[in-house]
């Protein structure tokens, strides 16, 4: 009975290993994912609204959707 605990706690150990590797192999990924999202998001304001070119931005639903609507909140 005792070797199969010593198997077991051999089990675990490796077990406990892999899933540290696996842990760290998926944080990296994440990491890199985050990096290129975040210089991707860096360019694109940089690009599209760097050197003034903000004041030119035209937004299609600018005035389209009020937070308050006199036709929708009227007293009754």
């Amino acid at each position: 009975m005792t070797s199969f605990f010593l198997f077991l706690s051999s089990v675990f150990k490796w077990s406990f290993g892999f899933f540290e590797f696996a842990g760290n192999f998926v944080n990296w990924i994440l990491f890199f994912v985050a990096s290129a999202l975040f210089t991707y998001w860096c360019y694109v304001l940089v690009t599209t609204l760097g050197g003034d070119k903000d004041k030119e931005y035209f937004s299609p639903t600018e005035g389209h959707h009020p937070y308050y609507d006199p036709k929708i909140n009227k007293k009754g």
